[in-house]
């Protein structure tokens, strides 16, 4: 039980600590709260723990460094292969030298980006034993966290090999006058006399290296002014709110959602056309050429499709169909854009409202006074009883002024009934609040009246027995028979 209340105590005072690390912006070595009192040594489980905080600052510092490093490595890995598809074999042959070089680059490149992915791992499992006081790091390496680290890896791994292939293989030499030239080459870098398999296997590997991108939300996340904002953790460990990328990706989307998606859908366009044109150069087709993919995909996200071109292979069907369906993702993203920053705020919805109510008013009363006007007309065609088509107009124009008027009573209710829903609830919450609140205040200032009331009867009460004694006591001294009654 001792050691229990004792753990207990530690452990409020780590989370005292932390809470100060928080308000300083989380440098753990502006600490100037004393942990312990002036003159005292500190013991050595206290000691501990501001280890324990440091170290994880720290671990927090390199998970960041690690990610950049890896989404950078990742990205040059990915330009990498795009250079080896464009200047191979328009530049140089199957083959040759400089494609074994880029190639053995790529390879390079994904060799460190496993490297980074293990180290980031690791220093997110010793992160794991920090926050939860565990000794033994087999705990953290769960059946989930298993999978996640090899699904990593494998999407990583992947990049095109077949250069390797071509080592020791002749480049094609032109024969009987045929030029081995652009449109007789094929899309990658690799020869024809492995077959369309080694062809199609290439191809699939340079188009799943784009999966490295999913580092792209790791680096947001964790590089992102709210994971870092010492308020946000404060009041969204409050509010039980996980600080993932979707809830980032929300604050992005609120804050600047026209940019956030123009970025999103520009960076689409660019890869799933460069995409379009290595998947149909082996068909030496117009999709082919980059202008025309350009202009495929575009017209295929914005469902248009006009069928002046079209995807010949299987796998730029599989692109083009992945762009329809980001397309109508997009078109409805971009719709509910459109949509809040057309919308009337809240102070511009009432004051339109307010004066459509005093317009509305303007023409109601207008038409009450056609309706009055109307109605003395035809009394006076009664009187007279000369003309009975002007008695039947003057009918006809009051039914119409009845129908105006109601017809405008009929509108000022239900703006009347629109504007009444537009009431901020959380507004009219804090208001209750507040009357609550002053109610409580008014009713312990009536109790503290009360019971100063209560005492002052209490003095007076007192204050009247006194007199009455003195009274009893003044008239017996002035009659003694009273006295020696």
């Amino acid at each position: 039980m001792e050691m229990t209340t004792r753990n207990l105590h530690l452990d409020s005072k780590v989370d005292n600590c932390d809470g100060v690390i928080n308000r300083n912006g989380g440098d753990m070595t502006e600490i100037s709260v004393p942990l312990s009192h002036s003159g005292k040594r500190m013991p050595q489980i206290e000691r501990g723990n501001l280890y324990r905080l440091r170290d994880r600052k720290v671990l927090l510092e390199d998970k960041k460094c690690l990610c950049a490093w890896a989404l950078g490595t990742a990205l040059l890995g990915t330009l990498l292969m795009i250079l080896h598809a464009e200047l191979c074999p328009f530049i140089y042959q199957p083959g040759s030298r400089y494609a074994f070089i880029i190639n053995c680059s790529i390879s390079m490149s994904t060799g460190c980006l496993l490297i980074l992915i293990v180290a980031f791992h690791y220093k997110d499992i010793r992160l794991f034993i920090i926050d939860h006081n565990q000794v033994d790091w087999r705990i953290a390496m769960t059946s989930r966290r298993v999978l996640g680290i090899s699904l990593e890896l494998l999407v990583c791994a992947i990049h095109p090999v077949g250069t390797y292939w071509e080592v020791g293989i002749p480049a094609p030499i032109a024969r009987e006058g045929v030029e081995v030239n652009s449109s007789n080459s094929a899309p990658l870098c690799v020869s024809s006399r492995h077959g369309e398999v080694l062809l199609d296997t290439e191809l699939l590997l340079s188009a799943l290296m784009f999966l490295r991108l999913y580092l792209v939300h790791r680096t947001i996340l964790l590089h992102s002014k709210v994971l870092l904002s010492a308020s946000y953790r404060s009041i969204g460990s409050l509010n039980n709110i996980n600080f993932t990328f979707r809830f980032v990706l929300k604050v992005l989307m609120n804050k600047y959602p026209a940019r956030t998606l123009m970025v999103f859908i520009f960076l689409f366009w660019l890869i799933a056309s460069w995409m379009l044109t290595l998947c149909e150069r082996q068909t030496q087709e117009e999709t082919g050429r980059m202008d025309t993919a350009l202009w495929l995909i575009a017209i295929t996200f914005l469902t248009v499709g006009y069928g002046d071109v079209s995807p010949k292979t299987s796998c730029g069907k599989v692109v083009c169909l992945f762009t329809g369906v980001m397309g109508v993702a997009c078109t409805a993203m971009l719709v509910a854009v459109m949509t809040k920053k057309l919308a009337l705020n809240k102070g511009e919805k009432h004051v339109h409202f307010f004066m459509m109510d005093i317009q509305i008013s303007k023409r109601i009363r207008h038409a009450a006074a056609n309706v009055l006007r109307e109605c003395w007309l035809l009394h006076r065609t009664n009187l007279t009883k000369g003309n009975s088509g002007e008695h039947r107009r003057h009918q006809r124009c009051l039914l119409e002024a009845i129908r105006v008027f109601r017809h405008l009573r009929l509108k000022q209710r239900k703006l009347r009934d629109y504007a009444s829903e537009m009431v901020d609830l959380p507004k009219m919450q804090m208001i209750m609040c507040d009357l609550s609140a002053n109610w409580n205040n008014s009713y312990r200032e009536l109790e503290q009246r009360i019971i100063s009331m209560e005492q002052k009867l209490d003095e007076l009460g007192h204050c009247f027995q006194q007199t009455s004694e003195l009274l009893a006591q003044a008239l017996r001294y002035r009659n003694p028979e009273i006295r020696y009654s």
